[in-house]
């Protein structure tokens, strides 16, 4: 811990007053309660708004996972977000889900089929990994088999589904207010916000990833 803080202190005399400010305030809100994980996701337009929903609702950390798409957004349709959101790419198979499952989390894929709860109705009291499928098959049967549940959202009009990129924003809001109104502690804990802040002032840096090796090297460091 002390070499994490330590480190962001080194990093900070590189950044703007005012980005440092944004950084600070910014990241008391931030979570990994809630993690998308998108199954195959291959318009590179969706993915950037699902990055864009992600962030703005502070859960900054996406999992995506690959089989025959790049997860590639769009930066003019991230609007800078993917500056603040961590992406991690994993193949796309059931040892992934596991290796997300093993972190603590819930698996829910968002899908109307087994019985899924209603998003209105979702009672969250642990960590749920969300996933969501592709634009044109949604979620495949075989997630939706190794789920521990499936959650939709409701739809009143003759369209059968959303956009998955709508989809995840509705999702990542309607969550966000459950968790705001919960007695929930649903935000980092200190290691994982130092981290977070060191990632977001490397990415706010020009040349940070070659400023942040050369100290972890200086310093014999590993993180």
């Amino acid at each position: 811990m002390e070499d994490l803080a330590q480190t962001f202190e080194y990093l900070k005399q590189f950044l703007t007053e005012k980005r440092l400010e944004k950084i600070e305030h910014f990241s008391q809100e931030s979570s990994d309660f809630i993690l998308p994980v998108m199954d195959d996701v291959y318009q590179f337009r969706n993915a950037a708004a699902i990055i864009r929903s992600v962030e703005a609702n502070a859960f900054h950390k996406v999992v995506a996972m690959e089989e025959e798409n790049i997860f590639d957004p769009n930066l003019t349709v991230t609007k800078g977000a993917e500056t603040w959101v961590e992406v991690e790419k994993m193949p796309k198979n059931i040892a992934s889900l596991q290796n997300i499952k093993d972190r603590g989390y819930k698996i829910l894929a968002v899908s109307l089929e087994k019985n899924a709860v209603m998003l209105p109705d979702y009672q969250i009291t642990e960590p749920v990994a969300l996933v969501f499928g592709t634009e044109m098959e949604g979620v495949s049967e075989e997630v939706i088999d190794f789920a521990d549940e499936t959650l939709a959202i409701p739809m009143y009009g003759l369209t059968r589904s959303y956009n998955v990129s709508v989809a995840a924003g509705i999702c990542m809001y309607e969550l966000k207010q459950k968790l705001l109104k919960s007695g929930i502690d649903y935000k980092l804990s200190e290691e994982k916000l130092l981290r977070m802040k060191i990632r977001w002032a490397v990415n706010s840096m020009r040349s940070g990833q070659q400023i942040f090796e050369k100290y972890l090297r200086d310093h014999n460091l590993e993180m």
